[in-house]
């Protein structure tokens, strides 16, 4: 984005975190008018599939409120969680500006591939898991752009490369969707908390863990052998390479600063992280380089940088508040009076977020719709934590998933690789084995779990 956009797009993000300190939602969204506004004279700088989805959004929404199906309290909660959702990425995606100041970053390969063999695979998603709960998208940025740099630089190339590939970057994806499970920064819990004030990610965080470990085991028996052929291949380091423990440090703060904004405060986890993460990397870079003139332009070049993401997910929150409006109040009524009832239901909210991803209407944008319809179900008696639940496993699989996705995106541009054999190809067998058992979990957590306690 050129000079002035950008700039307006991080007065944007810091006019929407001010927004939230105040709990204003008046000013979220005039916030969310910015961003708009931001992303429409973006142009063409936007990719087609970010741009399409902003204009089908505003079209669709301006026509349900010229035919009175959309009233004017809905278009202030539209342009606010627009606001919300844009300045979430935005301040997450601030931690990206560490990346190039520490080396275990750029080397983080040989680190991970350290190690007794047998643990590489767990090893390589937790750990991505943990990487993307602080860096978001830009955990796939620094994987698959250091793995892809790491290869050239050894001219590792054919069938070798492809091993590479395949075991680390797909181990990287798969980590990287267990981030909306396990991590309180994940734009899914951050969707479902919001509508849903009751709930919170503690709330969730077993039934996560649960289903992470399933999706972890599934992927740990199938990529072993991979793994040990590329282990091999590796270069061993002698000693941790220089700043790791600085950095580990910097993440500890972050997350203790978390709990403390939680602790005192009335705001949830995902809130207390788009404040934590930018002020203490901010800080950080004070600290650094000793110059705000020279901390405000990259941050505000990193803000810019996540235009694309950014747009796409206010999108998806004005087009879930619109499409959500339209449902009459009483049209699920009676469908989740029984056990049985509520794990169909969340069967097809489950399923339906990886379905749809498939043909190309991303996860945030259906969790959106999904999310919006939640209230006047828990009304009549549906269990929030549960269903919510169901949500967060779709959302995850949505990740693995889909060819539109940032993350296969991502992984498909670095490593060369076409984007279906990413999504369909590299996954398949895993989805079709990890499915069947997250039902049969779905099952135990909301038809015999009541029952046995």
């Amino acid at each position: 984005m050129e000079t002035a956009g950008s700039r307006l797009l991080t007065l944007a993000v810091l006019m929407e975190l001010i927004a939230i300190c105040l709990s204003s939602t008046g000013l979220g969204a005039v916030a969310g008018g910015l961003f708009i506004l931001c992303f429409l004279g973006a142009g063409k700088r936007l990719h087609t599939y970010a741009r399409l989805l902003l204009l089908v959004s505003l079209v669709v929404t301006a026509g349900f409120f010229v035919r009175g199906l959309l009233g004017v309290d809905r278009l202030i909660k539209a342009s606010a969680d627009a606001a919300f959702y844009a300045a979430f990425l935005g301040s997450l995606g601030m931690m990206q500006c560490l990346v190039r100041r520490f080396e275990v970053l750029h080397r983080i390969h040989d680190v991970l591939l350290g190690g007794r063999v047998t643990w590489l695979y767990p090893k390589y998603a937790v750990v991505s898991c943990g990487i993307a709960s602080v860096l978001s998208f830009g955990m796939m940025n620094l994987l698959c752009g250091s793995l892809s740099g790491t290869l050239e630089a050894r001219g590792v190339a054919g069938e070798s490369r492809q091993q590479w590939l395949r075991s680390v970057l797909t181990s990287a994806l798969r980590g990287f969707a267990l981030v909306p499970l396990v991590a309180p920064t994940s734009v899914a819990v951050a969707i479902l908390t919001r509508e849903l004030p009751q709930l919170s990610w503690f709330m969730l965080l077993p039934y996560g863990l649960a289903a992470a470990v399933i999706l972890i085991v599934v992927g740990w028996l199938l990529e072993q052998q991979r793994f040990r052929r590329v282990s091999s291949e590796r270069v061993v380091l002698d000693q941790w390479p220089s700043g790791t423990l600085r950095l580990l440090s910097l993440v500890l703060t972050v997350f203790s600063l978390m709990a403390v904004i939680v602790s005192v405060t009335d705001f949830k986890i995902s809130v207390a992280a788009m404040l934590a993460v930018p002020s203490i990397t901010l800080l950080y870079m004070l600290w650094e380089e000793r110059s705000v003139a020279v901390v405000l332009e990259e941050g505000v070049a990193q803000v810019s940088a996540m235009h694309n993401e950014m747009a796409i997910f206010s999108a998806s929150a004005i087009l879930g508040v619109s499409v959500s409006s339209l449902i009459p109040k009483d049209a699920l009524s009676g469908l989740v009076t029984t056990p049985g009832g509520m794990w169909v239901f969340a069967v097809v909210g489950m399923l339906s977020l990886p379905l749809l991803s498939v043909i190309g209407i991303i996860p945030i944008t259906v969790l959106s719709v999904q999310a919006g319809l939640l209230p006047q179900l828990v009304a009549e008696g549906l269990d929030p934590v549960l269903i919510s639940a169901a949500l967060v496993i779709g959302f995850s699989l949505a990740m693995m998933l889909s060819p539109f996705g940032p993350s296969v995106m991502l992984l498909s541009r670095f490593g060369r690789v076409p984007r279906w054999v990413v999504a369909f190809r590299w996954n398949s067998a895993f989805i079709l084995i990890a499915v069947p058992l997250l039902l049969l979990l779905l099952a135990l957590e909301i038809v015999f779990l009541p029952t046995m306690l």
